[in-house]
């Protein structure tokens, strides 16, 4: 937002030198990114009157002419009457003209940013020339190449240039993010405003800004028939437009063009720099179209402009030379005819533009969705003046005063009248309330002390009102402020103009007892530094992902939240859990070299239909860790030749060990899945080498197996591959608390057993029967009796497998022996005859 400072001093008294100023606005109302002396641009301009104007002797297009500067400038070669010489080439150069001189030793504005050209005295085919006289172009206010500059004539000979034009100037370049929630301060009255609340000064609007009677500006002729009809108040709140006639257009007054070129907009003629002075002026974006450019609706003579939403396919050339052509119904038009005349909110189109040629416009003052002209604009990359302050969420209560002015001021610089109604199509419109809050709610919020009349003098200055009652204040903001609504809006708003550098430096107490733990936040690290010691590496990767890996691992699209506002064309979906995500990396991490990795994930996953229990209108998160594991038996054939599924479920004991947690596996073949996202979690896995982790309550952890042929060959797998996924939540409600066990200082014998069992014995059957041979910790008598499996071998053909165990035994009172062992394991092995037809081998 480029602001002026003699724009701003028009409307508030600034006792601030510049560098101050820009201070203050920095501390207390938005970032500084540049202050630009202008002025610096037009020292030595002086206004002169050209006292006589001759043909140049030796060239047809130049002409001799002597200027009156009032002798101020010094230096410099004059006549005996003391009159200045300059040659100019300019075809509307003439006697009596009011003009601006750039003597010998002036820079011309248009070149000081670029390469500057620093006049002299020459001559010019034999003629001596002091300087020139400047045109609009060369004076870097409009882009006129024509002719030169016609002063009005109020101004007398040797007046500073800059002076008169208030070209003395500083432009303060604020952030745009600075203002996101202040729509008013797109415009210089509401940062005229605010300088004035941060300087402790009462503002006061212009009465014409503080005023909304359109008696006075109806027609009573109504020469130009024109209707209005909005379809929709949700895509646009209020639209009002108005005819007017006899309108001359031609260029505007040379002040009303510098302040537009000051703040980087450019003149265009006198109907459109209107519209663009009061946009900059109140932050409300207006619009001019030509009249008899508008299509005719039915009836006869009557031209009828409507608001809608955009039908797929229909197109529109804009002001900008760019044509659009809308795919969907979610941008705001303009029509006339039902034809396409601009985009609302973002720009006009370029067949009803206002040009010399016009005699009759309608102007339009309207209010539309910040949303939808957010859209509009990231869409089809149309970034205006307009899409700046519409997508702020301009208040739709200042329409009919920014209007009543854009007519008062065709009025007064065109000899425009209104020749229609003013139509006003509006949604019911919400007025500012009061809010009701404490002095004290304030000073303990801000740790200051302020007295009830000096927090109501602050809100004062900005124009708001006021009342007290007793303790409390009721503070009903104006129409523009449309970001207070809640007690602590206020506090914000007398913090900021108070002045937060003023605020007491405390720091805060601090209480000495220990933060609570974050039980989930512990669990994650527990599951972390497990994976990682077993050998795993944690991989982070995106939430989203592409709708293409949920079809190829077996995913249903319709199960996931899909983003309308995707960051990339590859992230469109929430994902449903993380293993399709740590699958997508497998392949890469093959091909760069790695014959063997596990790869782990902590995250969330997003299913529909699973709702938060305590926020039930919530989607529910569910948090899961997955881990993969993937070789490459080409380059690791001999080293991993049996069934990957057995790998996975390493890592998966490993973790579940440190919760102590005895688990269960189901098969997951014939398993009937859960309704509640259990379908989709086991989507890439093949049943019937996975099964389902519970506890011995039977709560449903997760999966552990290996994937499906189509997964592996979509995602390019080795064919040794497989993982687990386990939800954490309900690792943490199955985690049982943990027993210290000494360590024994007694050697440790381990033998292995291996038995052979009927093909149909899965080995979660034959698992369960050792360890229920096994004694129980009572039982042991002071010993330590673990296990775990190494293999599972079945000769093809045969009826029968056989599967080994290796038991650990340990004493904590003395030496065991072999026989002892021995004895153990013969107990497992009649265990598992009686019940599974097993024999010892």
């Amino acid at each position: 937002m480029k602001v002026s400072v003699n724009w701003l001093k028009q409307f508030t008294d600034i006792d601030l030198a510049v560098d101050e100023l820009v201070k203050k606005i920095g501390a207390q109302l938005g970032a500084v990114e540049e202050v630009i002396d202008i002025g610096k641009k037009y020292q030595g301009i002086v206004i002169s009157k050209v006292v006589s104007c001759e043909k140049h002797p030796d060239a047809d297009k130049l002409s001799v002419c002597l200027i009156d500067d009032g002798g101020v400038v010094k230096n410099v070669v004059r006549d005996k009457d003391g009159y200045v010489q300059v040659v100019c080439g300019a075809p509307n150069v003439r006697k009596g003209l009011t003009v601006a001189w750039l003597p010998p030793g002036a820079t011309v504005p248009s070149s000081v940013d670029d390469n500057p050209f620093v006049l002299g005295a020459r001559e010019l085919r034999g003629v001596m020339s002091n300087g020139m006289i400047a045109s609009g172009h060369e004076l870097a206010i409009n882009d006129d190449q024509d002719g030169i500059i016609e002063l009005d004539s109020e101004f007398a000979p040797g007046t500073d240039f800059a002076e008169a034009y208030q070209l003395d100037d500083f432009i303060i370049d604020i952030e745009n993010k600075m203002f996101t929630h202040r729509p008013d301060c797109f415009g210089i009255l509401g940062v005229a405003r605010e300088v004035a609340g941060i300087t402790g000064t009462q503002f006061k609007s212009p009465d014409w800004y503080l005023t909304s009677n359109f008696k006075n500006q109806s027609s009573k002729t109504k020469t130009l028939p024109l209707e209005v009809v909005n379809e929709s108040t949700r895509l646009c709140p209020r639209f009002m437009v108005v005819a007017m006639d006899d309108v001359e257009v031609k260029p505007s007054s040379l002040m009303i063009q510098t302040f537009l070129t000051r703040v980087g907009i450019k003149p265009i003629n006198n109907i459109v720099d209107i519209t663009n002075y009061l946009m900059v002026l109140t932050g409300q974006p207006l619009h001019a179209y030509d009249y008899d450019k508008l299509a005719d609706n039915k009836k006869q003579n009557a031209k009828s402009i409507e608001v809608r939403a955009s039908k797929k396919g229909e197109s529109l050339k804009l002001l900008n030379g760019k044509t659009v052509t809308f795919d969907d119904n979610g941008t705001v038009l303009i029509t006339a005819g039902d034809v396409p005349i601009g985009v609302g909110g973002v720009m006009g189109g370029s067949e009803t533009e206002v040009d010399e040629n016009t005699k009759r416009i309608v102007v339009e003052c309207a209010n539309f969705d910040m949303y939808t002209i957010r859209k509009t604009s990231m869409k089809y990359g149309l970034f205006t003046d307009a899409v700046t302050r519409f997508n702020k969420g301009q208040s739709p209560l200042q329409n009919n005063i920014v209007l009543h002015e854009a007519m008062a001021m065709v009025s007064s610089m065109s000899g425009g009248v209104v020749a229609s109604d003013v139509m006003d199509e509006k949604a019911q419109l919400k007025t500012p309330i009061g809010v009701h809050v404490r002095a004290d709610f304030i000073n303990t919020r801000l740790g200051l002390d302020l007295e009830i009349e000096a927090i109501a003098q602050l809100l004062l200055n900005v124009e708001f009102d006021v009342q007290i009652n007793g303790p409390t204040l009721v503070v009903t903001p104006p129409f523009w402020r449309t970001d207070i609504e809640i007690p602590e809006d206020v506090v914000e708003e007398i913090g900021r103009l108070y002045g937060y550098d003023k605020l007491p430096l405390e720091l805060p107490k601090r209480r000495i007892s220990p933060a609570v733990r974050n039980s989930l936040l512990e669990l994650k690290d527990q599951v972390r530094h497990n994976l990682s010691r077993a050998g795993a590496n944690e991989v982070l990767t995106y939430s989203f992902v592409h709708g293409d890996l949920l079809d190829k691992v077996g995913q249903d699209k319709q199960e996931s939240f899909k983003l309308s506002n995707a960051l990339s064309p590859d992230l469109q979906h929430y994902r449903q859990s993380l293993t399709p995500s740590i699958l997508e990396r497998v392949h890469a991490n093959i091909k760069t070299g790695y014959g063997e990795f596990a790869m782990f994930e902590l995250g969330k996953g997003h299913i529909k239909g699973l709702q938060d229990e305590s926020e039930p209108e919530v989607p529910a998160e569910v948090q899961l860790v997955s881990m993969v594991f993937a070789a490459d038996q080409k380059t690791h054939k001999s080293k991993y030749s049996g069934a990957a599924y057995y790998q996975a479920l390493r890592y998966a004991r490993e973790l579940l060990s440190i919760f102590n947690i005895d688990y269960l596996l189901q098969p997951g073949e014939g398993l009937e899945l859960s309704g509640n996202g259990e379908v989709q979690v086991w989507a890439p896995y093949e049943k019937s080498r996975s099964a389902r982790i519970t506890n011995k309550d039977g709560l449903n952890l997760g999966v552990v197996g290996e994937f499906s042929a189509n997964v592996r060959r979509e995602l390019k797998l080795p064919s040794f591959t497989a993982g687990f996924e386990i939800k954490l939540d309900v690792l943490k409600q199955a985690a049982q608390p943990g027993k210290y066990t000494a360590l024994s200082k007694f050697p440790r014998v381990q033998q292995d057993m291996t038995l052979r069992v009927p093909s149909k014995a899965t080995f979660e059957q034959v698992d369960a029967v050792v360890r229920e041979a096994l004694p129980t910790e009572t039982e042991a008598e002071h010993r330590t009796i673990t296990y775990e499996p190494l293999s599972v071998y079945q000769k093809k053909g045969d009826s029968q497998k056989n599967v080994s165990f290796r038991f650990s035994v340990v004493s904590h009172e003395r030496t065991m022996v072999a026989q002892e062992v021995n004895k153990l394991l013969d107990e497992v092995a009649q265990e598992a005859k009686a019940k599974l037809g097993a024999k010892r081998v």
